[in-house]
């Protein structure tokens, strides 16, 4: 066969230039546990949703559809190798002065030997195109899977958000009642009362923002499973905790997830389909060989099959041979090898891409786990001191603005912790989508 005989491109062998933190390891993963990394959550309801996104989702139901075209194709590609037989049936007019008119009938064949291999590298083309497509469809499969559960993170940390407002608004409210007490009972002067609602009410104005937030990751989730937004309002209005991460998480070495991620498999699949394409496009400028046979009959009739002599057959052998085209195949052969240069370039950037994403979902997934450790302290302590300053004010002990001091360092603690919380999980979920988790081998 003409052209050049593919090989797979090497992939990088090194370890992850970050160091692995936070539970990361790199430990080899277990594929069936990459494959639904959601259930390492344990949350019954994310799973429902990503299960309920895999069989809704219209970008997903498109995929599919996208691999039956490319499959049909490549049939197509591997019916041309084989014999085409077709029936013909031909009917004269008829006489006007009353007698029938004739018919025939026949059969005819068709083989081109491919003799150089053009049709044989169309097949290697179109399976690699095929191959390609079922990529394309793992690709999508990932990418809906860590939306889905990126829009579940969103609605979780926007109703421990919400939770927080509205417990600091309580708070809030009992200090403005308490300070206007105090402003009547003669011990403080109405400025303790102006600041402790000027402090409710800064509180107050965050929880519309919060609520768009919340209404918007609801209608995303909604829109992830093929649904119209507002539908799931029944089953993610109950307010539940963030998911927080496993302990530890095997995420093997570099070149397991080249092997593992659709987009790499993807680029592959494309560059091989690119470099049959070569040989296809060069035998066109070599001889093609052909058979041509037909059978038939000059007239329907049962004598027809009394007498084969009322048979008739033909057999023709044709060899055609390019002997002047003004350099025009020569031109597509060149075109087709430029092809297959852009097709090792995407590739190639798209193992880099791989390995940046992977690289840059480590740091910001160890990092962000410790600046949540650290807020974590800073909320226990806040709450001492909001808590401890509230005592002393009731007691006359210190001044309001101590108190109000308190309070604001205490919420907006505890609204970065729930975000940083939120932050982590996200982390997490973009960190399994950059090893390529979240597919299986099913039917495409």
């Amino acid at each position: 066969m003409l052209g050049p005989e593919y090989a797979r491109p090497t992939l990088p062998e090194h370890a992850w230039h970050e160091p692995l933190s936070g539970g990361l390891s790199d430990a080899r993963a277990d594929p069936s546990a990459l494959a639904a990394w959601w259930q390492q959550l344990d949350d019954p309801l994310l799973a429902a949703l990503v299960a309920s996104a895999d069989a809704g989702n219209l970008d997903l139901v498109a995929a599919r559809k996208r691999v039956r075209e490319v499959r049909s194709q490549r049939a197509v590609a591997e019916a041309a190798l084989f014999p085409t037989l077709r029936a013909k049936v031909a009917l004269s007019p008829v006489d006007p002065s009353g007698s029938s008119g004739k018919q025939a009938t026949g059969l005819e064949g068709t083989w081109n030997t491919d003799l150089f291999g053009g049709l044989r590298r169309a097949l290697e083309a179109a399976t690699a195109d095929a191959d390609a497509g079922e990529e394309a469809r793992r690709d999508v499969q990932v990418a809906v899977s860590a939306e889905v559960a990126q829009a579940y993170a969103d609605v979780r940390s926007f109703q421990s958000r919400l939770a927080i407002a509205d417990s600091d608004v309580d708070l809030q409210s009992e200090a403005l009642d308490l300070a206007g007490w105090r402003a009547k009972a003669g011990l403080t002067t109405a400025l303790d009362v102006d600041q402790a609602r000027t402090n409710l009410e800064q509180t107050r104005a965050q929880i519309p923002t919060l609520r768009t937030g919340l209404e918007q990751a609801k209608n995303r989730m909604a829109v992830l499973l093929g649904r119209e937004p507002g539908s799931l309002e029944a089953e993610l209005a109950p307010a539940k905790p963030i998911p927080r991460p496993p302990t530890a998480i095997a995420i093997g070495v570099p070149a397991d997830t080249l092997q593992r991620r659709p987009d790499v498999r993807r680029a592959e699949r494309e560059l091989a389909a690119e470099t049959a394409r070569i040989g296809a496009a060069k035998a066109q400028g070599y001889p093609s060989f052909s058979f041509t046979g037909t059978i038939g009959t000059e007239a329907i009739s049962p004598a027809t099959f009394t007498h084969p002599a009322g048979l008739a057959g033909a057999a023709v052998a044709s060899l055609v041979q390019v002997i002047f085209d003004h350099g025009a195949i020569h031109a597509k052969v060149r075109a087709q090898k430029a092809v297959r240069a852009q097709a090792l370039a995407r590739f190639e950037s798209t193992v880099l891409h791989a390995l940046e994403q992977v690289e840059n979902g480590i740091t910001a997934y160890g990092e962000e786990q410790s600046r949540a450790s650290a807020l974590e302290a800073a909320a226990a302590a806040a709450e001492r001191a909001a808590t401890d300053s509230q005592q002393r004010y009731a007691s006359g002990l210190i001044d309001f603005q101590v108190v109000l001091d308190a309070d604001r360092s205490l919420h907006s603690i505890q609204d970065q912790l729930v975000v940083s919380r939120g932050q982590v999980l996200s982390d997490l979920i973009e960190l399994y989508r950059s090893l390529g988790g979240g597919w299986t081998t099913g039917e495409g």
